[in-house]
């Protein structure tokens, strides 16, 4: 299902909207920052190698999830305060992840150079397949088929582009 893209109305609408919410002094935010951001695994075990172990993202809690009893709720340090969180759902046999409008397209966690060059490395020698783009951006998904994005540039910036 192939569709025409008018380039010229999207830069259109584009320019709309900077000037409309992007002006001269942005207003501060009302968050304080990201708590985490929460994930199903199907294998508690496999997702905590897969983040701890190999994308060295260190443990930092697990504990039964409140919302359903026999259910683990628990999360990975990625840096600056933030961490994505996990739960297990036994019993409910979920379908494996499917990209929808409205659902998840990738995490993106910014990295310092050198570190990305060796998760890329621990990603080459575990068999991980990937796609590099950019030279900063490595794309792969999870054993639960989330999407993930390592990212070289610093926080705030996006290809060269402050974006905070």
């Amino acid at each position: 299902m192939s569709m025409e893209i008018d380039y010229a109305a999207v830069e259109v609408a584009r320019t709309r909207i900077r000037e409309r919410y992007l002006g001269e002094r942005r207003a501060a935010s009302s968050a304080r920052g990201l708590h985490h951001f929460a994930l199903i695994s199907s294998d508690v075990e496999r997702t905590i190698r897969f983040y701890h172990e190999l994308l060295e993202f260190p443990l930092t809690e697990i504990f039964e999830n409140r919302d359903y009893r026999g259910s683990n709720h628990f999360f990975f340090d990625i840096g600056n305060g933030n961490l994505l969180a996990f739960f297990d759902l036994p019993g409910l046999d979920l379908e494996p992840y499917k990209e929808v409008l409205g659902g998840l397209h990738h995490i993106a966690i910014s990295v310092e150079r050198a570190t990305w060059e060796r998760l890329r490395g621990k990603l080459d020698a575990a068999g991980v397949p990937y796609q590099e783009e950019s030279g900063s951006s490595i794309y792969f998904r999870d054993p639960d088929g989330a999407r993930l994005e390592l990212l070289a540039d610093p926080l705030g910036e996006m290809y060269g582009t402050r974006v905070m």
